[in-house]
Parts: C-alpha cells; sequence; structure tokens
C-alpha cells in the first residue's frame, strides 16, 4: 500500500489522547513509507497526523476546497497540496489517489465520508481496505449499530465485516494490508425489493 486516505477532524476533541493516536498512526505511515492523503488542515486531528508524517520523513499530500481555506487553516508545509472547487471534489480526488481508507474520530463530515467509501465497497465501486482506529473506543458505539444492523439483517455480515477496526495503528495497518475484498454480487434479489 503506498497511499492511505486519512478522513478525520479538524478538531482536536475533547481529551488529547485523540491527537496522540494521530501522531502514532503518522509515525507508524512514514516508518511503512506510506503517503498521507488527506483532507489538507493544519488544526485539529488532521493537522495532527499530516505534522507527524512529515516530521518523520513521510509524504503528505493535502486535499482542500477552496471554500475551506481560511475555515480550516490550509497546511503550507506538505509534500503536494491539491486545491478542488467543493467537498465532493475533494472526496473524489482522495479516492481516487488513495490505496486504501482509514477513518479517525471526527464529526458528521469525517461519518459522512467514511459512509460513502463503505457503500462504494458494499456495491462493489472499489476493492480497496477501509477501516476505523477506534482511538479511545470512539467508534464502539457505531460499531454496535453495524452489529444491530446485521442482526436485523439490513446489513449482510460480508459487508459488516468489511470495515476493519483496530485500537493499535501498527495491527490495523497490517491489516488493511492484508484485506480481502470479499465477492459482492450486484444484483438485487426479489428479498431485497
Amino acid at each position: 500500500m503506498e497511499k492511505m486516505a486519512v478522513f478525520c477532524g479538524s478538531r482536536s476533541g475533547a481529551s488529547e489522547v485523540y491527537e496522540q493516536g494521530a501522531a502514532l498512526l503518522g509515525k507508524e505511515m512514514a516508518k511503512r513509507n506510506i503517503t498521507l492523503v488527506y483532507g489538507g488542515s493544519s488544526i485539529g486531528i488532521m493537522g495532527a497526523i499530516a505534522s507527524t508524517v512529515m516530521e518523520n520523513g513521510g509524504q503528505a499530500i493535502g486535499v482542500m476546497p477552496d471554500f475551506l481555506d481560511k475555515k480550516e487553516r490550509t497546511n503550507q508545509n506538505l509534500t503536494e497540496l491539491i486545491v478542488v472547487e467543493s467537498m465532493h471534489d475533494r472526496k473524489a480526488k482522495m479516492a481516487e489517489l488513495a490505496d486504501g481508507f482509514l477513518v479517525l474520530p471526527g464529526g458528521a463530515g469525517t461519518l459522512e465520508e467514511f459512509f460513502e467509501i463503505f457503500t462504494w465497497a458494499q456495491l462493489g465501486l472499489h476493492e480497496k481496505p477501509f477501516g476505523l482506529f477506534n482511538i479511545n473506543n470512539y467508534y464502539t458505539p457505531l460499531i454496535e449499530l453495524f452489529n444491530h444492523m446485521a442482526k436485523e439483517k439490513f446489513l449482510d455480515e460480508k459487508h459488516r465485516s468489511m470495515a476493519i477496526v483496530d485500537n493499535d495503528p501498527a495491527q490495523l495497518l497490517d491489516r488493511l494490508g492484508g484485506f480481502e475484498p470479499p465477492k459482492i454480487n450486484t444484483t438485487i434479489s426479489e428479498e431485497q425489493t
């Protein structure tokens, strides 16, 4: 895996543990020569992972919509900065560049980015690995929801298990590197209509 898209918050969160986790992941990515592809901000968890990657000799590509430049404070100390017009363009460019996807703690925008990648995988539009870095058990309620969705037959087990979850960055990257996509049947059965 050469490039990893990371979706995460432009806020730091309620505890310093979130930025510390982002920094651990950034160090591990730099050590493995995995280029960071992210939203381009210099603040919050976004800023923490990007600065750690760069400080440890890695490469970071930021993808920033021009209208967010002032709000999220674009990081000018990157390997490359790509300015796009919209949030949709940002996600499309990140997906194009990345060999896999990781989600760190964040808000509604981070979840929206994650669910789009998850849905594309369910539909067979990509076979790239994706996962949740469950820092401080941040995503445990979401994982419980996935389990509930599978139990209630709104989510197939093979799809539920596509999202790789771990709270250790090295193990998470190992698991993403060994990802084998399930066989996806994109035809809709009579039961599903």
